[in-house]
């Protein structure tokens, strides 16, 4: 596994400014996938796609707050 960084500007951040940061992205090619961004501000955003096919996401303000993000159109309803 190898992963990559990406930097990024102006963009939403989970306490709702916007700033920069990095995205890091790695995979194994066999189903883990790991998604992560680091802002500026010190939020976080993190999504894993795990083998089993079980995903975890999670927003963390710089305050230390999980934050709850909204669903998307395929959520599962």
């Amino acid at each position: 596994m190898a992963g990559t960084r990406i930097s990024f500007t102006d963009e939403q951040a989970p306490c709702g400014k916007t700033v920069g940061g990095d995205h890091f992205l790695d995979d194994d090619d066999d189903g883990l996938l790991i998604r992560d961004e680091y802002y500026s501000c010190g939020c976080r955003r993190i999504r894993h796609e795990y083998h089993d096919g079980s995903i975890q996401v999670r927003a963390i303000r710089h305050d230390g707050k999980p934050v709850k993000d909204g669903y998307g159109p395929d959520h599962g309803c």
